[in-house]
C-alpha cells in the first residue's frame, strides 16, 4: 500500500496522471527517510529541509503540513504494511499540481508516500568489500542553490550511475560546472587527510544532506578534528588519506580506491560509532 494525498491505495491501483507535474517537468521534490522499528532517524531536519524546498520553489504549502501530520502519515503506512518492527525505508515526493505548461496554472500541491523493508540493522554498519569509483565527466552539476535540492531533476546522478555500471565501478563522483569535485551519485563527499576532514560546501552545488549535517555537528565536539567545507579539487582525491560518503540509508560508505589510490577507514568506522551512538539515544 501507499498514501496518495492522505488515501492509502495498493501500488498496482495508484494512479498518475500524464499531465502530473512532477513526472512532465520535474516540478517536485523528495524526502527519503529511514525508519528504525519505528523510529524516524533525523526527522526535525529531513521536515525543515522539506519546507526549505518547497518555499525555494514557489509551492503552496498545505496548512496541515506539520511535522507531527507528516509523520503520523508515516507511521500509518507503516502499520497498514505491517513494516512496525523492521527497518524501513520512506520516500515522500511532493509535486506541484497539474496544470499549465511550464509556467504552473496553481502553486498547490500534492504528495505521496512509499515504504520499503530495507532488511537492514538498526544501526548503521561498514561493508570491508572493496569499493572503487571514478569521476563522472559526461555532464556537470550548476554550483547553484537548486541544485542543493533533491528535486525530480537528477539526470547527471542517474546518467553516472548508468556509467559506473557499464564499466565496473561501484559509483562515481560529480563535478560542477567549476571542474570541481561534488558528491558521489547518491551521496556526499568527505575527504580526510592527516586530521583534517573536508567535504564541498554548497555553494558549489552538492546536496545538502542531512546526514552531513549530523556529521558536520558531530565534529564540532571533537577538537582533535579540523573540519573545512571548502571546494574540492580533483587532484586533492589521489592526496587523502580516507575518502567516504554519505546518505541516510547507507550511513557512512568508505572508498577503498579511486584510479590507483587506495584509502584507509579507521576515521570513517570511528565516526559510524559516534553516530549509532546517537541513534541508540534517540538522534
Amino acid at each position: 500500500m501507499i498514501n496518495s494525498n492522505g488515501v492509502h491505495v495498493s501500488e498496482d491501483q495508484a494512479v498518475l496522471k500524464v499531465d502530473n507535474r512532477g513526472y512532465a517537468y520535474g516540478d517536485a521534490i523528495f524526502e527519503t527517510v529511514r525508519i528504525n522499528q519505528g523510529t524516524l532517524l533525523f526527522w526535525e531536519d529531513h521536515y525543515f529541509r522539506m519546507m526549505a524546498s518547497m518555499r525555494m520553489l514557489r509551492m503552496q504549502i498545505p496548512m496541515n503540513f506539520t511535522q507531527e501530520f507528516l509523520e503520523q502519515e508515516i507511521q500509518s503506512l507503516i502499520k497498514v504494511n505491517k513494516l512496525k518492527d523492521q527497518v524501513v525505508r520512506a520516500k515522500i515526493i511532493v509535486h506541484r499540481v497539474s496544470g499549465g505548461l511550464y509556467t504552473p496554472d496553481s502553486r498547490e500541491v500534492g504528495y505521496t508516500i512509499s515504504v520499503k523493508s530495507l532488511e537492514k540493522s538498526p544501526f548503521y554498519t561498514i561493508s570491508e568489500a572493496p569499493y572503487e569509483v571514478t569521476l563522472f565527466k559526461d555532464y556537470y552539476i550548476a554550483n547553484d542553490l537548486l541544485s542543493t535540492l533533491k528535486s525530480n531533476s537528477k539526470l547527471p546522478n542517474i546518467l553516472g550511475g548508468i556509467f559506473a555500471q557499464e564499466n565496473g565501478f561501484d559509483n562515481c563522483i560529480l563535478l560542477n560546472t567549476n571542474k570541481m569535485v561534488l558528491e558521489a551519485t547518491n551521496g556526499n563527499l568527505f575527504l580526510v587527510k592527516d586530521n583534517k576532514i573536508k567535504t564541498p560546501p554548497l555553494s558549489d552545488g552538492c546536496l545538502q544532506g542531512v546526514l552531513r549535517t549530523q556529521l558536520l555537528r558531530i565534529l564540532e565536539k571533537f577538537p582533535e578534528y579540523e573540519v573545512e567545507e571548502s571546494s574540492v579539487s580533483p587532484f586533492e582525491l589521489q592526496k587523502a588519506d580516507e575518502l567516504f560518503f554519505t546518505n541516510v540509508i547507507v550511513g557512512i560508505q568508505p572508498i577503498t580506491k579511486f584510479k590507483k589510490k587506495k584509502y584507509k577507514n579507521q576515521v570513517s568506522k570511528r565516526l559510524l560509532g559516534i553516530l549509532n551512538a546517537q541513534i541508540r539515544l534517540g538522534n
